[in-house]
């Protein structure tokens, strides 16, 4: 199978695989399509070759997409009598049966690569048919990590990936494109990465209030070709103080910020007053400034609090109207959508 004949079913179910999308929700491609010999070559050739992929899944996360590809792959060769498991496949199982792989406990304290596709909203899948040219983020992320009573920053949230899709909208790219951009509690650094590498940002700075969180951002950074300060630079921000006594100063001085982001900020009630201080205090520092902020609604009360405070600064806020779409019709960035995820465009006073 050469590349520029890959079914598009298999581009889906690579791009969810490297996200670890929940093995059980893959996208299979039909099983008798799956028994054919090309096509299992091609499987293990992009999903199981360590020495083709430098940033694989976790390995408890790959047998077990290994094992279920090939009881697909099996029931149908039973049913149809004809046909077999390929070699690489087989013994690529083989292997990880006899060396052992880490327990589901110990895979769920590790780091782990996890790569988002990042098509635009009008990708075209005949355009586009290499998986290696496809625009991507490869961050590494420790997705169960909880310090203290609260769940950190070091993995992506569906917040983070709503906002992600909808500036990879043409409506959402133009808010960013060229723009000098500030984020706030930026976690894992998706948002900053995508917009710094994929959507022409003319300038990211990316903040978090755990030094942790940001160490770990500045690795993603260099994951993803992003060292140069000229174009990134990163550092703690805590919300409630008065961000002009830091160092933003100097490089708010540098690259005059456009926008605002924030993803997944609003979760927290006690940290909702300090947060909409903080914008208060930029965007009286630069009254055009433009926030885009987004969230899951988890906890409606909560969600309110932050627009009632808003309001209390007198601020305009708007919702951008972008529904998520099901997870079945979802081409890339694959999140959930059980709950509602509010976009929010904010602006001060008059």
């Amino acid at each position: 199978m050469s590349g520029c004949e890959v079914d598009p079913q298999l581009l889906l179910l690579r791009r969810q695989y490297m996200q670890l999308f929940e093995h059980d929700f893959l996208a299979w491609p039909p099983a008798k399509f799956l028994k054919n010999e090309d096509v299992q070559k091609w499987l293990y050739k992009y999903l199981f070759d360590e020495s083709r992929n430098s940033r694989l899944p976790p390995e408890s996360y790959r047998v077990r997409v290994l094992k279920k590809l090939v009881t697909k792959v099996e029931e149908v060769i039973a049913d149809s009598e004809q046909g077999e498991v390929s070699k690489e496949l087989a013994a690529c199982l083989e292997s990880f049966v006899t060396r052992g792989v880490s327990s589901e406990f110990q895979a769920a304290q590790e780091e782990a690569y996890v790569t988002f596709t990042c098509l635009p909203e009008k990708y075209n899948p005949d355009d586009n048919h290499d998986c290696h040219s496809e625009p991507t983020i490869t961050l590494l992320e420790r997705r169960h990590l909880v310090s203290g009573s609260q769940i950190t920053g070091f993995r992506t949230w569906e917040g983070s990936l709503h906002l992600g899709s909808y500036f990879l909208t043409d409506a959402g790219s133009r808010i960013v494109r060229g723009k000098s951009i500030l984020e706030l509690g930026a976690g894992a650094g998706f948002l900053s990465i995508l917009l710094a590498r994929h959507l022409h940002a003319n300038h990211v700075t990316t903040t978090d209030g755990d030094e942790a969180v940001v160490e770990a951002v500045k690795e993603n950074f260099a994951l993803n070709g992003l060292a140069d300060q000229e174009k990134v630079r990163t550092g703690t921000l805590t919300w409630g103080r008065n961000p002009w006594e830091t160092w933003i100063k100097d490089d708010c001085d540098t690259n005059p910020y456009d926008i605002v982001i924030g993803a997944d900020i609003t979760y927290d009630k006690i940290a909702i007053s300090a947060l909409v201080s903080t914008l208060h205090q930029l965007i009286d520092k630069s009254p055009k400034l433009r926030v885009v902020i987004a969230g899951v609604v988890r906890n409606a009360e909560t969600f309110q609090k932050f627009r009632d405070e808003c309001a209390q600064h007198r601020f305009t806020v708007e919702d951008i109207k972008f529904e998520p779409k099901p997870i079945r019709q979802q081409k890339s960035l694959f999140y959930a959508a059980a709950m509602p995820i509010k976009i929010l465009s904010i602006a001060g006073p008059g």
